[in-house]
């Protein structure tokens, strides 16, 4: 069995299931799906798909803090969209928070999401050595 650790940050929402916001194997860092809720409140934010998609990447900084990680450790993503059609808006806020060369990922359009979320983003982030 691969010796893995959980990762908590408390500036990023407790999990609401039976997992955790991050878990280490080696040097890999697997995040959660992060949606826009607040940590402070535990509530989604309010103003649809940009300040959703602004506060599920800051949840997901505050996870890769607590790892001693930043976004330029994070080679794949995942997101998950209620409406396509939130694609541009979602893609222009996500762009705001990575560089060349950009994580790898998949977007896809999913019927529904916790909280009725309109969208959700997971990660994986790799350090150099052993975190």
């Amino acid at each position: 069995m691969i010796p893995t650790k959980k990762v908590e940050s408390g500036n990023a929402p407790a999990a609401i299931g039976p997992y955790s916001q991050a878990i280490r194997a080696a040097n890999t860092l697997y995040l959660s799906g992060q949606i826009g809720l607040d940590p402070k409140t535990g509530k989604l934010v309010d103003g649809g798909i940009e300040p959703e998609t602004r506060q599920a990447l800051e949840n997901i900084k505050a996870v890769l803090f607590a790892a001693g990680l930043n976004l330029t450790s994070v080679v794949k993503t995942e997101v998950y969209l209620t409406d396509m059609n939130d694609f541009q808006k979602m893609n222009e806020i996500y762009a705001t928070y990575f560089a060349e060369p950009y994580p790898a990922r998949v977007t896809v359009a999913v019927k529904q999401l916790p909280k009725n979320a309109m969208v959700e983003i997971a990660a994986i982030a790799v350090k150099e050595s052993n975190l």
